[in-house]
């Protein structure tokens, strides 16, 4: 067979370019990259011996090894693992499978200060052409007879070519060395740069000598050592290995549980969220081990999906060995793992948020839009999540919690009021806050989506109902605030306006469901609301958006009496100006509600004519 010539995927030479030049700040990441590689390969080989022994018999002893030539200036990092064949090296090598790629694309081209990302997309081996002007990789599969050689210089082509008959089962990465790169070619330098970052490797990293093989890591699985007996360093190092990120964690987890179940958990909470944490294919990030054995890094029975942004490792002795991923989808072990570890992230989140509540507030602004699914989706761990929630409120620039918004309500007020909408900028300038505002009541300010959602199913927080300021109506009677007198009337009285709520019924019809009086208006003249039982506002938009309800609500206009253009209005009517000739007004002032909603207009040129009517009259 002839030698193939390829172009990478374009991200693929894209992402080259950004490596080579721009990626690490250190150089001598590349080689925990590389070793990292080479431990899951190992990883996968030992988990199919389990069911084909077969796969082990030429060579048992699984290991990592670091060859220096000098003269010839290559490092060489080989594996005997699970090695590759034509196709896994096309789609390894020369393609990035992965979601998301396209958007940190993006990003780093607005923001090249985020380039640490980079490694949450699973393109470690492309830093090897930080230190190498061209690499060559000669693998061959456990169980196939055909090896595989593949070269490139970085330059946006690769060749694959069959390889030699001798090569072993595994894969080997040969890095012919740039000029300014002759330090990777020092033994001691390797042996301080592998005891660094790549001492928790649970296979051994070994370095060939003239006499004999020299052992770089401690070559055990670091979840087994004692907490007292692990740095740091090594913690955080485990943390990039497992979650192939350049990040520190925020939170590290090391715990054993025994009794009926046992099984030891190291778990990390990231500092950064990674680009695709909202993207639906997105998977548990916690690898599940049985005695030390990898198993599987895609099993998602072991966390609920609004932990998804958790890595690390959960070993279990109460699983069997060569228990397949079919089997762990209703493996009773593994719910009880999982509600162990679910109400133990919850509990360790909860301390972080007493002890450090500054730091709380940058965790939760990475993920507290994926921790608040959870209140939709678990029912069982509701009250907790309620308890680590957050939110943006009406009264203040820091972020609150239920709790402390509860402590805060006005004498007389007997509901948490919040508002949900597109963004915080629009919801913040919503009329449906006037009233409240005028009036000093606090609104909790909602944005993301899930927020219609979770609020749908929980109806109170601690004897306190959930009411949406935008149904309903806006029940500031009954709130008392700071130096008002309960035995005085207020002297302003409402004007009667009910000719005016009249002129509105006749001239909008059946565009909304009712029209009257409310007093969360005091800047605005009117304001469309949602009756009791109907669809909150934000959230039929959201319904209309996925094409899951398709009629428009009818809403209730909700008119401010004080307001002069409703003054104006009423005396008008007053004077005997009939209602059809003020019937512009109430299209204009209904058009200008739906606007203020962030809606579109069903017919922007006739609200245009009407609204230019208005104004020459006026000019006039």
């Amino acid at each position: 067979m002839a030698q193939e010539k390829m172009q990478f995927q374009t991200e693929v030479a894209r992402l080259l370019d950004i490596v080579a030049n721009a990626l690490y700040s250190n150089q001598e990441i590349f080689l925990r990259e590389l070793i990292s590689n080479a431990s899951d390969a190992c990883d996968k080989l030992r988990y199919l011996s389990l069911t084909n022994a077969d796969l082990l018999k030429d060579d048992s002893e699984l290991k990592i090894r670091l060859t220096v030539d000098k003269e010839a200036k290559t490092l060489t990092i080989a594996d005997n693992g699970i090695g590759m064949n034509r196709d896994d090296l096309i789609a390894n090598l020369g393609t990035i499978a992965k979601s998301g790629t396209l958007d940190f694309l993006k990003n780093f081209s607005k923001d090249k200060k985020d380039v640490s990302q980079i490694g949450q997309f699973g393109v470690g081996f492309y830093s090897s052409f930080m230190v190498a002007e061209n690499v060559t990789v000669n693998t061959k599969r456990a169980g196939e007879d055909q090896a595989w050689t593949w070269t490139s210089d970085g330059q946006g082509e690769y060749a694959i070519d069959e390889g030699s008959t001798d090569i072993a089962r595994g894969t080997s990465v040969v890095l012919h060395l740039k000029e300014d790169a002759s330090e990777y070619l020092d033994e001691h330098r390797l042996q301080s740069i592998v005891g660094r970052y790549s001492d928790h490797i649970q296979f051994p990293v070994v370095m060939k000598g003239e006499e004999e093989d020299q052992n770089l890591n401690s070559a055990s699985a670091l979840w087994t050592r004692s907490k007292s007996e692990i740095t740091e360093e090594q913690y955080q190092e485990f943390y990039r290995h497992t979650a192939n990120a350049f990040d520190e964690p925020w939170l590290t987890m090391h715990n054993t549980t025994e009794g009926v179940i046992e099984y030891t958990s190291l778990l990390f909470v990231p500092s950064q969220a990674p680009f695709d944490l909202f993207q639906p294919e997105r998977k548990i990030g916690v690898q599940l081990f049985v005695q030390r054995v990898f198993i599987t890094d895609e099993c998602q029975e072991l966390l609920p999906g609004y932990l998804r942004f958790v890595r690390g490792i959960v070993d279990s002795s109460d699983l069997p060995l060569n228990i397949s991923r079919e089997l762990l989808q209703d493996n009773p072990v593994l719910r009880k793992i999982r509600s162990g570890l679910t109400k133990r992230i919850i509990g360790e989140l909860k301390k972080k948020a007493k002890n450090d509540a500054e730091s709380y507030l940058s965790f939760w602004g990475a993920f507290g839009a994926v921790l608040k699914e959870g209140l939709y989706e678990d029912f069982e761990q509701r009250d907790g999540l309620l308890e680590l929630a957050r939110f943006n409120s009406s009264t203040s620039d820091e972020l609150t919690s239920l709790s402390d918004y509860v402590g805060r309500m006005k004498e007389g007020q007997n509901a948490i009021f919040y508002i949900t909408g597109e963004n915080l900028e629009a919801i913040k300038n919503s009329p449906h806050l006037e009233g409240f505002n005028s009036k000093g009541v606090e609104v909790l300010l909602m944005t993301d989506p899930v927020d219609d959602f979770w609020l749908g199913q929980i109806g109170e927080f601690e004897g306190k109902q959930f009411k949406s300021i935008t149904r309903g109506s806006a029940d500031l009677d009954e709130i008392k605030t700071a130096g008002e007198d309960e035995t005085k009337k207020d002297e302003k009285e409402t004007p009667n306006v009910a000719a005016v709520l009249e002129l509105f019924k006749l001239g909008l019809g059946d565009k909304i469901k009712d029209v009257r009086v409310t007093q969360r208006l005091t800047d605005s003249p009117v304001c469309l609301v949602a009756d009791d039982g109907d669809i909150d506002v934000h959230m039929a938009r959201i319904l209309k958006q996925h094409k899951q309800l398709n009629e428009s609500q009818q809403r209730i206009l909700e008119v401010n009496p004080n307001h002069p253009i409703i003054v104006h209005l009423k005396a008008k009517l007053d004077s005997g100006t009939s209602a059809s000739d003020l019937e512009d007004y109430t299209e204009v002032l209904y058009g200008q509600a739906i606007i203020q909603e962030g809606e579109s207009l069903t017919d922007p040129a006739s609200y245009t004519r009407k609204l230019n009517k208005i104004l020459a009259a006026t000019i006039a």
